[in-house]
């Protein structure tokens, strides 16, 4: 076991306002991956201008926004939420769902494409390598909450979490950080100029990703709201079963008949 190294979720406090790493994280993920979209969009001449692109991420960043809350309220909490809807507005107090991040993100950014004429899956293509860069620093901002740590493990890198029993867990936020973040970016983005078809990035992205967060699930303490299901899985991993479906389909049945050939 080692000790988990604390560190104060908030960077600083300036009367009613507080800034802290975990939103500093997604601020810092959402700017990279702008940056590394931008510089893509050029360097692969593809027809966006710089103010489309900032458009864009603005619909992005408002759908991961609102679906990652509703997400988490539908997906993880929908009984206490239905006698309290009005929390659903208390985001402070937490609870935000990835999967209801790529939902609201998906349909917003499809919106986005159709009302200024862009083809989806191209743009999709330019985005999609650089998401795994906000989800990586996204879960390390949960270790430094403290918060989605893993089952109990006596395993030699195992923590006591503050709050979290007496047990050693799992890291399990430092598991994804690892698969979804870094292990993800490097596979989407040595792949990205060897594409069939614009949109094959997308599909991967899902598959890839579905496949390293059921995998990570099996390390990380289920929501005490919902437990297992059928004794063995988590919510998180039906979710992700769905997003690996998602990503077949889209690749077998619908790009060949798209016709957008990739590079």
């Amino acid at each position: 076991m080692i000790p988990y190294p604390s560190v104060d979720p908030n960077i600083v406090r300036v009367g009613p306002i507080t800034i802290r790493w975990y939103g500093v994280m997604y601020l810092a993920g959402f700017l990279v991956s702008f940056l590394l979209a931008s510089w893509e969009a050029k360097r692969r001449r593809i027809p966006v201008t710089a103010k489309e692109l900032e458009d864009l991420y603005f619909y992005l960043i408002l759908g991961l926004l609102l679906g990652a809350r509703l997400g988490y309220v539908f997906f993880y909490n929908f009984s206490a939420y239905l006698h309290r809807p009005f929390e659903i507005l208390f985001i402070w107090q937490g609870g935000m769902s990835f999967h209801g991040g790529l939902l609201g993100s998906f349909i917003l950014g499809t919106l986005f494409c159709k009302k200024r004429g862009l083809p989806f899956f191209l743009i999709a293509d330019l985005v999609t390598p650089t998401c795994p860069i906000g989800l990586g620093l996204g879960r390390i901002g949960n270790f430094i909450n403290g918060e989605l740590y893993g089952r109990p493990s006596n395993l030699p890198w195992a923590m006591v979490f503050p709050g979290a029993g007496p047990f050693p867990r799992h890291p399990s936020q430092l598991y994804e950080a690892l698969l979804e973040g870094l292990v993800l970016f490097f596979l989407l983005w040595m792949v990205r100029d060897k594409k069939r078809y614009e949109g094959d990035l997308f599909c991967l992205f899902l598959i890839l990703y579905g496949i390293f967060r059921i995998f990570a699930e099996f390390f990380r303490e289920p929501d005490p709201q919902l437990g297992l299901f059928f004794g063995a899985i988590t919510m998180g991993q039906i979710l992700s079963a769905f997003m690996i479906l998602s990503g077949l389909i889209i690749r077998t049945l619908i790009l060949p008949s798209y016709g957008l050939k990739g590079p």
